[in-house]
């Protein structure tokens, strides 16, 4: 008796992790044929569970020899374990899969884990959904953190024909990279989704004076600077240097038109560009911030999609938080034109 208690109380303490074998039961929608590498999927997930618990409560680097991982995969994992140390809050892990044999993968959404930094960034453990996939034989070959939960609903659920299940799940899956990347100082995959002639545009809050009749008048607007990807890419290396750790955070904005849902818009002249607007939060060692950011992706080669527009606007005009930037203001598809 006593013994089962100590199990249950080390299970419940943050921190404790159990040891064992962490076990993945993988489910699909009823009516669908369960396609066999699906056991393969569950058995591979279950190694590297295992193994990021065995490595927390060891507190050691992860060893990745002989993971059933591809090298994006392991280099993935390996750049967030850098970033901030987790593990699995449960010695059980059941989770739908998402088939899509158009794109050739598999994907599991909801693993449950617990991030605990090492950086200063976060006071204690917080809850996190980890996203795996998997190609068609089951080995996994992306493993990174979701979205907040309202975004990925949001984008996975766009309907009326505008954006399809599968075409919404890949710019979903890129969008989680993309937050990814900033968080691990990525910035190899930062240059390679950018095209080589993208548009970064940064807004920043200026005073405007003007005079009416025997008084001034002073108000904020916001002023904006373009950018090409080598000076964006520059500036992010130097801003990667200064800054011990780097997390940021995207939230669900309005759409911002009528053709799409949720954050996600496609355009009508272009079916290959789509357009996503987030709010996002930037903290770091040195820096934060919150704004609006509005990407542009060209889905024209669905394997290696590519941002062509990328915006930032201030949320706040003023030092205090009172005075948000205007609905109608902030950067959308239409706003920026379809190119």
């Amino acid at each position: 008796m006593k013994k089962i208690f100590l199990a249950i109380l080390m299970l419940a303490i943050p921190g404790i992790v159990a040891a064992q074998t962490i076990s993945v039961t993988l489910t699909t929608d009823e009516g669908y044929a369960r396609p066999a590498a699906v056991s393969k999927a569950e058995a591979n997930l279950s190694k590297v569970l295992t193994e990021i618990n065995k490595a927390y409560k060891e507190k050691r680097v992860l060893n990745v020899v002989g993971l059933p991982m591809n090298d994006f995969a392991v280099d993935a994992l390996t750049m967030l374990w850098e970033v901030a140390r987790f593990y699995v809050d449960d010695t059980e892990v059941v989770d739908r899969i998402w088939v899509f044999n158009g794109n050739g993968i598999m994907e599991v959404q909801h693993v449950p884990i617990i991030i605990t930094p090492e950086n200063g960034s976060n006071s204690g453990g917080t809850f996190q959904d980890a996203v795996v996939e998997f190609d068609l034989t089951g080995k996994i070959t992306d493993f990174r953190f979701a979205l907040d939960a309202q975004v990925r609903e949001s984008m996975t659920n766009c309907g009326n024909g505008v954006v399809d299940k599968e075409r919404s799940m890949l710019i979903l899956q890129y969008v989680e990279r993309f937050r990814t990347a900033y968080n691990t100082k990525d910035i190899n995959f930062l240059q390679d989704i950018f095209s080589d002639d993208a548009l970064i545009i940064t807004g920043k809050v200026v005073t405007r004076k003007s005079v009416q009749g025997d008084a001034i008048k002073i108000a904020p607007e916001v002023s904006y600077q373009k950018q090409n990807k080598t000076q964006y890419i520059n500036n992010l290396r130097r801003a990667f240097a200064r800054n011990q750790w780097i997390d940021v955070k995207f939230e669900q904005i309005a759409s911002g038109g009528s053709t799409g849902c949720g954050g996600i818009t496609r355009s009508d002249k272009n079916p290959n560009l789509y357009g996503v607007r987030l709010r996002q939060e930037w903290k770091s060692s040195t820096y934060s911030d919150e704004g609006y950011v509005f990407l542009l992706w060209n889905f024209a080669d669905p394997n290696k999609p590519e941002i062509t527009v990328r915006t930032w606007q201030p949320e706040f005009l003023d030092a205090a938080k009172t005075q948000r930037l205007p609905e109608e203001e902030i950067f959308s598809l239409s706003t920026v034109g379809d190119f």
